[in-house]
């Protein structure tokens, strides 16, 4: 009789067995034989492994194209954190370099289309508690890390920028005009923080973009100073298939977020709690931290859109808005969704969110490549007409509202200059024109808002919309917008049911 096939297959594996045996023995004497298995000091990157040097490199040439080779670029990086805070780069600083470390300086000449990097000379007691930040003495590193050409120490930034301005061949000097975005920065919020100094009798400092480029004239007189911004903001407007996926990546982040929520939510329940549940999710993605602060409204909270830090307890029949995104390597998402506190829509609030999500949809519908917001609003608004119509309001006073609602879009639509919403980047509100013919690689959201303020009432709900060359894709398509599956969502068990977490005050 033959025998099996693995019968004489028994010596050979027991013999890899036996091998196998004695390695996992051996490294376990090891592993018990030392402090730690790991070998290197740390394993955080000094430049980003997520965009190559070459897409830096690509952008900085854009602006070599723009500025001319009679000019030059000088970006100014963010300073080091004040306190216990992670150091997050500028916004602009980071889109043209890469680089990550604090005080940095950043020269693109256009006369010879070549990069200069200043950084700030080694701290070797900080690098020896905080870990290693790239500095002059690592330039060849930098150099090979990044694709920039040149790296300069801050003993050398003046007298480079007094030799450009002897040098008779450059005339410019291009910088932003407009506050540096940091985290959780809109240039709109930076504006309003700075003009909150300005009002203060006692607090005279200039905003360090408006220092920096006072610095710049001293330092280089004879040359004219032009904002930068308007050349930066268009590129950034465009995105890249890497940029793409980040913004992909956060915006399926921030729905997983909300849909926990949902699933968290029941009557009683603080606004706190669903950040809470948020920031567990958030935090174990390894994201850099929030875009925006958390916007959380229960019940007539969400009347002031962008209320934060409230401590309202749910109650039956409330409606819950929740608006909170995170950066993942620098680009974020922005997204909004409602749901009844108690898992299920009452007649009003049924009548009210159907109302306005078919009307929110007529927008989504029309959207398309190659034609402006006017030109998608003039469609959409045909449509709006006709739900309008075909509507049936409990009260006088919702449709009311509900024809204001409408008429306000109509009154948008005669302008040329109207956006659809904002764009969505490395800013929540990113920067570039969004009144233009819509092209591949924009993102932006819509976030029509109803409200009935004899009642306190308000709706929105937000979309991360992507033109891509195939046509125009809600990437948030499936977090659900629909009543049905939000009632269903909540009826499945949360984290916060999962795992209560009881404190005695």
């Amino acid at each position: 009789m033959k025998a099996p096939f693995y019968s004489k297959a028994v010596p050979a594996i027991s013999f890899c067995i036996i091998i196998i045996l004695g390695f996992v023995i051996q490294t376990n004497t090891q592993a018990q034989d030392t402090w730690h298995s790991s070998t290197k000091d740390e394993d955080r990157p000094l430049f980003t492994e997520y965009f190559g040097p070459e897409e830096f490199a690509e952008r900085r040439a854009k602006v070599y194209d723009e500025i001319g080779e009679n000019s030059i670029a000088v970006i100014q990086g963010a300073p080091s954190p004040m306190g216990y805070h992670h150091f997050r780069q500028y916004n602009e600083f980071y889109y043209l370099s890469g680089i990550e470390s604090p005080d940095a300086y950043l020269i693109l000449d256009g006369s010879n289309r070549t990069a200069t990097i200043y950084l700030y000379n080694r701290k070797s007691g900080r690098e020896y508690g905080e870990g290693k930040i790239l500095s002059f003495e690592d330039a060849e590193l930098v150099k090979e890390l990044s694709g920039i050409e040149s790296v300069g120490s801050y003993s050398a930034l003046k007298e480079h920028l007094k030799s450009h301005n002897e040098n008779k061949q450059i005339e410019n000097i291009y910088t932003p005009f407009s506050p540096y975005e940091g985290l959780g920065m809109t240039r709109s919020m930076a504006r309003r923080a700075l003009n909150d100094v300005k009002e203060n009798p006692l607090d005279t400092r200039p905003a360090r973009y408006e220092n920096f480029i006072n610095e710049l004239k001293k330092a280089s007189p004879d040359l004219a100073v032009n904002d930068l911004d308007p050349v930066i903001d268009e590129l950034r407007k465009i995105k890249s298939p890497k940029e793409l996926e980040l913004i992909r990546r956060s915006t399926r982040l921030q729905a997983e977020v909300i849909m926990e929520s949902m699933r968290s939510t029941e009557v009683g329940i603080k606004p706190y709690e669903l950040e809470g549940v948020a920031n567990y999710i958030y935090w174990t993605q390894n994201i850099q931290g929030p875009a925006y602060y958390a916007l959380i409204h229960f019940g007539p909270d969400a009347y002031m859109n962008h209320y934060h830090g409230s401590v309202r307890a749910a109650k039956d029949g409330d409606m819950i808005l929740m608006d909170y995104g995170a950066y993942d390597r620098y680009y974020s998402s922005d997204l909004g969704r409602m749901w009844p506190a108690n898992g299920t829509f009452n007649p009003v609030q049924r009548e009210l969110y159907t109302f306005y999500l078919r009307i929110y949809e007529a927008i989504l519908k029309n959207i398309k490549i190659g034609l402006t917001p006017q030109e998608v609003m003039k469609k959409a608004v045909v449509e709006m007409d006709n739900i309008l119509e075909t509507t049936t309001f409990s009260k006088p006073l919702f449709k009311t509202r509900a024809t204001e609602f409408v008429n306000s879009y109509k009154e948008r639509s005669r302008s040329p200059r109207m956006s659809l919403g904002h764009g969505v980047g490395m800013s929540v509100h990113d920067v570039g024109d969004y009144s233009a013919p819509l092209e591949e690689g924009m993102v932006f959201v819509i976030e029509p808002q109803f409200r009935v303020p004899e009642e306190k009432i308000y709706i929105r709900l937000e979309d991360m919309i992507v033109v891509t060359k195939n046509g125009v894709e809600v990437i948030s398509d499936y977090l659900p917008r629909d009543i049905e599956s939000i009632e269903k969502i909540m009826q499945e068990e949360g984290l916060l049911q999962k795992f209560p977490v009881s404190i005695d005050n």
